[in-house]
């Protein structure tokens, strides 16, 4: 088939009902919560299942028609997150139905829908559905090929990313399984390749269902009518802060799907009436994640929060969980739950890369979404603090003793910045005006440079803010360079630290941040 037409869709969308029907229990048993809903397969059939009545119902016109109906349909009839991001990527194909649809069309609605479902929820997790859509956009991305050559193209690659969730997300890896609702797409994706090509193709995964647990938490679902646009960033942030996986997803016709696992559900639903007009609220319970055996196992887990891309970056190469937050910012609640469910075993330790980030950890470890959790946040008033408390973390210790290890390293480290002033100022040690190099120890200013900040002054600052930290003792300094720093001050200050403090180790790092020129920390 070289075009889609409205029978194709239609056939479509009863393959994706066969086959999620066929799959609903297994995929169900490998739910691991607050991965996936509580039963991924069911929601998944349930929207898919609603989407085809819709379509069967109607008398589209054009194939387009006829995505646009099923679109509408799979939204009105989302249940559970995994069914909410389903309807977004059925909606992502219907928006770019225009004209013949074909391979290229195909190509760039998929990409389409990996915008579309993303965009609708608050803080995509690696591992998931939305990993498996972005690797599909991403190779079918520019592609021509005739309509079944781009579909076989997509099912191919989803089924080879499914196969690495397990390693982009501690919770099914620890568990042992791929991840549901990427599994329920790879499924649609291959009921598409059946009807353009009359050759259906399953691929089969060894699935290991996760032992029972108690429900502690609510799914709480509804559709809202009648919501300014403008509204849904602030309603996000509200269910933000009752729990997590939030998505808002419209239908492209002034509905929404909302959706929400948090322990109010009075409030979650009460948020919607704030804006909106609730209607088919749907609660049900949700499941903790599956224990842990004893020795069995990762048991516990260290993650950081920090500022600047380029220092997150560097923590994921040392296999270390991260959130990585805009300059000036700080994350919602629903971002540091998600960084904690990231993290494998019951026992997590967070390090925070900022005084701010620091309350941000505290709020999120007393929230209830974590309660089934561990959570330790050691404070730490910069990144070299927690390079320093990593750097003598060890995971075969006992947890008491390797939490407090990793505390007195951070305590233990002096810290030293350099910024360029942005305006007049007046401190302790002088005015600063717009443009001079400024340098702190332990927040406090301790010496302004004169602008322009060259790199010779620069350097020069370091040294002098170095130096006052080096005079009370220290063996290793750690240097992190942020997104304004001249490209040869790290090599230039080891130089002339090589010359100064012959006793002393220096490391470096590119941080990306914007707030500081430099960040130095001394051991």
């Amino acid at each position: 088939m070289r075009v889609l037409d409205t029978a194709a869709v239609s056939a479509w969308a009863a393959g994706c009902v066969r086959s999620l029907a066929s799959l609903r229990p297994a995929i169900d048993e490998i739910n691991v919560y607050p991965v996936a809903d509580s039963d991924t397969g069911s929601n998944m059939l349930f929207t898919m299942t609603g989407a085809a009545r819709e379509l069967s119902e109607a008398t589209p016109e054009t194939a387009a028609d006829a995505l646009k109906i099923l679109a509408r349909g799979a939204v009105a009839s989302a249940k559970g997150n995994s069914g909410v991001i389903l309807s977004q990527v059925v909606r992502g194909l219907a928006d770019r139905a225009e004209g013949e649809l074909d391979g290229a069309w195909l190509a760039d609605a998929l990409g389409h829908a990996d915008e579309v479902a993303t965009g609708a929820v608050s803080r995509p997790v690696a591992g998931t559905i939305l990993t498996v859509l972005h690797a599909v956009a991403l190779a079918v991305r520019g592609d021509t090929s005739p309509l079944p050559e781009i579909a076989a193209k997509a099912a191919k690659e989803a089924a080879h990313a499914l196969e690495k969730t397990p390693e982009q997300l501690p919770a099914l890896a620890r568990a042992g399984v791929v991840d549901a609702g990427a599994r329920g797409l790879v499924a649609v994706l291959d009921a598409l390749v059946g009807v353009l090509t009359g050759a259906p193709v399953e691929h089969d995964h060894a699935l290991e269902a996760p032992a029972h647990a108690e429900a502690y938490a609510w799914e709480v679902m509804y559709l809202l009518d009648g919501v300014d646009e403008a509204s849904l960033p602030t309603l996000r942030k509200e269910l933000s802060g009752l729990g997590d996986s939030v998505t808002v997803a419209g239908d492209g016709s002034g509905s929404h799907a909302v959706h929400v696992h948090c322990a109010d559900i009075g409030a979650a639903i009460e948020a919607g009436l704030a804006l909106g007009r609730p209607r088919k609220i749907r609660v049900e319970p949700l499941l903790t994640p599956t224990p842990i055996e004893p020795g069995g196992g990762i048991d516990r887990t260290v993650v950081a929060v920090v500022h600047g891309g380029a220092l997150a970056e560097l923590l994921r190469a040392e296999s270390i969980p991260v959130l990585a937050v805009p300059e000036g910012g700080t994350p919602s609640v629903e971002d540091m739950i998600g960084l904690l469910n990231e993290a494998a075993g019951q026992q997590v330790t967070v390090l925070p890369g900022s005084v701010a980030l620091t309350a941000a950890a505290d709020a999120a470890a007393g929230h209830a979404m974590a309660a089934d959790r561990d959570v330790v946040v050691i404070p730490c008033a910069s990144p070299v603090q927690v390079l320093a408390a990593l750097a003598v973390h060890d995971a075969g210790r006992r947890t008491n003793d390797d939490v407090v290890a990793m505390a007195e390293a951070a305590a233990a480290t002096r810290r030293g910045e350099l910024r360029i002033a942005r305006e007049e100022s007046l401190t302790w040690v002088g005015r600063a005006q717009s443009g001079d190099v400024v340098g702190l120890v332990d927040d406090e200013v301790v010496l302004i440079e004169p602008a322009p900040a060259s790199e010779t002054n620069l350097v020069a600052a370091a040294m002098k803010v170095l130096n006052r930290m080096l005079a009370l003792g220290g063996e290793l300094v750690t240097v992190l360079s942020g997104a304004a720093a001249p490209p040869g001050i790290a090599e230039e200050l080891e130089e002339q630290l090589r010359v100064e403090h012959p006793e002393v180790e220096l490391t470096s790092y590119a941080s990306g941040q914007t707030g500081a020129v430099l960040l130095m920390g001394v051991e």
